[in-house]
């Protein structure tokens, strides 16, 4: 989001506890909390599958009387969800669900609605950039034989299968130290079963082409390459190649920030003045978050204290040197669907609520009540291939009701 809703919501958490700022994964649990504790209405600021998803999981556990409100009257829409909503992605997976055994690993950044009708075409599991490579691993070392179909995102899908053929010349070792079921053997194994979809991407992220790659090279040859896994190919590989020699970070959001933080801590540690570089290969909204966490580790260093307030020290490139605009010479990389979480939008449903007028009934979230072909409730289903994931993220391993579904098919056992 804007710099200046993130700064606003970051200094107003300190006075009110029921503001929580994370992805969209955990989201819907801080709502559960915030209803828990008894707050009657949760602003979700985010893209509609966001807010549709909260809806659910507060439905789910009886929380039906709490209003969620998203942030505009218009469609809040995402690429990557919309790809997974095409015609083409049902034919993909309809493809998958012929190639038994199959499982379908999902972005989590997609609606309620396509998790559950992709959950009844084929077993689906969701994932997050984090997690995606520990969950596609898993499963290959638990099912023999199994077929994996990755979607939507094609960059994403690229860039996994770009990252396993690189791990087929790692020594076992170095493969165990992924994932340590695996080894040489069973990662080149694994590459002819390996299915991602081809059309569908970030229009964000679709930006760190051949050009942005080409200035990197030319003017930023020293600096550490960070770059997010739905990035294309070229800035993928350059940005491996410098993680080789520890100067790069392939991964989420979350790895680019601990990547700039490790360096910045180990810089402050030698205590010398050290002019630090940064490629920041994703979305610009995150600078905020990477200045807030520069100024907190600045003030934890008692000696940086001068330094904390001249964070020009640190240059994060392609950056906000002039506002808003895509440009790989000034500007930045900006989702206007997220731009569209506007303090200005914030304010007014705020000051507006309960809406007893039903003056903000366009600003509700949907409740999902269709069914899917099978005729179970859409969100119901649709959370099922959430809560596989969280089951693999608490215990490292495929919850067993999925295993069963990916060797049976889901006619073998109720969904």
């Amino acid at each position: 989001m804007d710099p200046e809703v993130q700064g606003i919501l970051t200094a107003a958490k300190r006075q009110w506890p029921h503001i929580h700022i994370s992805d969209s994964l955990v989201m819907a649990d801080s709502a559960v909390q915030m209803a828990e504790s008894g707050c009657k209405y949760i602003a979700v600021l985010g893209v509609d599958f966001m807010s549709e998803n909260v809806r659910a999981i507060l439905d789910q556990a009886g929380f039906t009387q709490v209003g969620v409100y998203r942030m505009s009257s218009e469609q809040i829409g995402c690429s990557l969800a919309d790809a997974a909503s095409s015609s083409a992605y049902t034919h993909f997976l309809k493809t998958a669900s012929r190639s038994p055994p199959s499982l379908h690993v999902i972005y989590i950044n997609t609606s309620l609605e396509t998790k559950a009708h992709t959950h009844e075409l084929v077993p689906t599991i969701t994932c997050t950039s984090s997690n995606v490579v520990a969950t596609i691993l898993q499963a290959f070392a638990e099912i023999p034989d199994l077929n994996v179909w990755y979607g939507p995102d094609s960059y994403m899908g690229a860039n996994i299968a770009d990252l396993f053929k690189r791990m087929t010349i790692m020594s076992d070792e170095e493969i165990t130290e992924i994932h340590p079921d695996h080894n040489r053997k069973t990662i080149s194994s694994l590459l002819q079963r390996l299915h991602y979809y081809q059309n569908g991407n970030c229009i964000v992220h679709d930006m760190f082409g051949h050009e942005v790659v080409e200035k990197i090279k030319e003017e930023y040859c020293d600096a550490f390459l960070t770059a997010h896994f739905e990035v294309p190919g070229e800035m993928f590989s350059l940005s491996m190649e410098a993680k080789t020699r520890g100067m790069g970070v392939v991964g989420s959001t979350q790895n680019i920030l601990d990547f700039i933080k490790y360096h910045l801590k180990q810089a402050l540690d030698r205590d010398v003045d050290d002019h630090l570089q940064f490629v920041l290969g994703t979305e610009s909204g995150m600078i905020t978050s990477i200045v807030a966490a520069v100024r907190q580790l600045f003030d934890s260093y008692e000696s940086s204290k001068e330094v904390a307030n001249d964070l020009e020290q640190i240059n994060i490139v392609p950056g906000v040197f002039s506002g808003e605009g895509c440009s790989i010479h000034g500007g930045c990389a900006s989702c206007p669907y997220m731009k569209m979480n506007s303090l200005e939008s914030l304010l007014k449903i705020c000051q507006q609520l309960p809406g007893e007028d039903n003056s903000l009934s366009v600003y509700q979230a949907s409740r999902l009540n269709a069914k899917t072909s099978l005729g179970k409730l859409v969100a119901e289903v649709g959370c099922e291939p959430i809560l596989h994931m969280r089951h693999f993220q608490a215990t490292k391993r495929l919850p067993d009701k999925l295993v069963h579904q990916v060797i049976h098919g889901n006619g073998g056992e109720p969904l």
